[in-house]
């Protein structure tokens, strides 16, 4: 795994951003329509569980290793538990009292807490540019959260949830830039999913019944298999490309992008209709993806 991260988002890696900000973005609506009739621990223990799955076995299937060091595999569970088991909770919880599109606008408020980390735990420099980004990147999601502030105010569980989900997921990664787990890439992605997975799958037996997936209709059963396949199993794969190959700064200003995603997309499907705020935060995300742009020389 790299561990000379970089200041600027590689052109190589700008295909892995895109496909990751399509597939992330429209996933909130699939959340959202799975859990109208999927119970939350049972949604989350079928795309950790399909998820993981289906990476080991394509790994098996082209005989890439398995193997984490031994003495690696402390970092691998409290990297887990940070960013795969509080994270996925959180948010499946918190998505049941508020809209898709604001839920994404929450979740990704990961900027304001994983930058401020980074400098603190990692020791990554602060230029005038990723102060730049920082400011245009949470000046847009501030606006949308400014704009719903009376919506919030009427479901304060689960706009809670998902700003604890943020953190998490800012603390999980900045664990893994300061404690790396040395080993492949995939190999390492599959494990995390498995073993965060672990206390949701308790959560399901213990809490319960699986038997009520028999009752799913369609729509909510295609979204678990988009949550599952595209979300959980490609997904997790680049985001782990992309936060090994460049700093938690610009890891965290590109995945701005994701919830201007996320709210077109409740547009979209679910009838959320975004205003003038959507559209400036827009403007103010891409200015921010700007500034980690790669230099032309």
């Amino acid at each position: 795994m790299n561990d000379v991260p970089q200041e600027h988002l590689p052109v190589r890696l700008w295909w892995v951003l895109g496909a990751l900000t399509l597939v992330w973005g429209f996933n909130w609506t699939a959340m959202k329509v799975s859990i109208s009739e999927i119970a939350p621990f049972t949604f989350r223990t079928f795309c950790l569980g399909i998820g993981s799955g289906l990476l080991f076995a394509f790994l098996r299937l082209t005989g890439q290793p398995l193997a984490i060091p031994r003495a690696h595999w402390p970092r691998l569970v409290v990297t887990a538990f940070f960013t795969i088991t509080c994270w996925n909770l959180l948010v499946v919880f918190g998505l049941q009292y508020i809209p898709s599109g604001r839920a994404a606008i929450l979740a990704y408020t990961m900027p304001a807490w994983g930058i401020p980390l980074s400098v603190l735990v990692l020791g990554e420099r602060m230029t005038g540019a990723k102060l730049l980004g920082l400011a245009l990147g949470v000046g847009g999601m501030l606006l949308l959260l400014w704009d719903d502030f009376e919506r919030l105010q009427h479901a304060p569980l689960g706009s809670l949830l998902v700003l604890c989900a943020s953190f998490t997921w800012a603390i999980g990664t900045v664990v893994q830039k300061k404690f790396p787990v040395h080993a492949p890439l995939p190999a390492f992605t599959a494990w995390l999913m498995l073993v965060g997975g672990v206390p949701i799958y308790a959560g399901m037996l213990i809490f319960e019944d699986v038997r009520s997936l028999g009752a799913v209709s369609l729509w909510p059963a295609l979204a678990l298999a988009y949550n599952a396949v595209f979300a959980f199993a490609w997904g997790h794969w680049a985001w782990m490309k992309l936060v090994t190959s460049v700093s938690v700064t610009v890891f965290s200003l590109s995945m701005l992008v994701i919830p201007v995603v996320g709210v077109f997309s409740g547009m979209l499907f679910l009838r959320e209709h975004p205003g003038w705020a959507e559209y400036a935060a827009l403007a103010l995300v891409l200015a921010s993806l700007a500034t980690v742009a790669p230099r032309r020389r």
